[in-house]
């Protein structure tokens, strides 16, 4: 998934973006649902590094298992608790996933330009693979990932507290998944399914 190779140089402005994107969406739907936190916080920013937390990275990079700084939030600034915890949680996979789409669409949009630039052509091959692959990772529902962020604000209230107390043990599970493999069988029809889609939406456009 991440790791050194000759396409470092590409690969850490693509993952720069993917990062901040996520991010930044985290900050941008908290705030315009009324918690001014991520604001003062400094992370209302498309600039990557407020995003960054340098051990997170480092771990990315080299054991394929990291994270980036979490936005803070404050829930009880919402109108309405859960809703608001769903809809931040959602905004950081949802703007990967629209993302993801737009460097596809650049892509059958500019086609013979872009190929003729390799620069270019594995900057933005690159930005759709790790904005699809941090969509998708954060959607596992297991703590302290998005997902499970999502999973405990539908679940009634004694449910959902004893899904959070999950929160201890989830990187540990996470990291599990990752070096048996499950996490990368999972990925494979998901990013498949992914490209079809999107293809078949470009197919209308062009």
């Amino acid at each position: 998934m991440f790791g050194f190779d000759p396409d470092m140089i590409f690969r850490i402005p693509a993952l720069l973006i993917a990062l901040t994107v996520h991010e930044y969406a985290h900050a941008r739907v908290a705030v315009f649902l009324g918690d001014p936190t991520p604001r003062y916080a400094g992370r209302l920013t498309l600039n990557p590094i407020p995003h960054l937390d340098p051990i997170g990275l480092l771990m990315l990079w080299i054991f394929r298992f990291g994270w980036a700084k979490p936005v803070p939030i404050n829930p009880n600034n919402f109108r309405n608790f859960r809703q608001g915890v769903f809809a931040v949680s959602l905004a950081g996979p949802g703007a990967n996933f629209v993302t993801a789409f737009i460097c596809a669409l650049v892509w059958a949009a500019f086609y013979p330009q872009i190929t003729g630039v390799r620069e270019v052509a594995k900057v933005l091959a690159w930005t759709y693979q790790y904005n699809l692959i941090l969509a998708f990772f954060n959607l596992i529902p297991i703590p302290p990932l998005d997902g499970s962020q999502m999973v405990a604000s539908l679940l009634p209230g004694r449910r959902a507290e004893a899904y959070e107390r999950l929160a201890p043990y989830g990187p540990f599970i996470l990291m599990g998944l990752v070096y048996l493999g499950v996490v990368g069988q999972l990925f494979d029809p998901l990013m498949e399914g992914t490209r079809r889609l999107f293809n078949a939406i470009l197919a209308l456009l062009f």
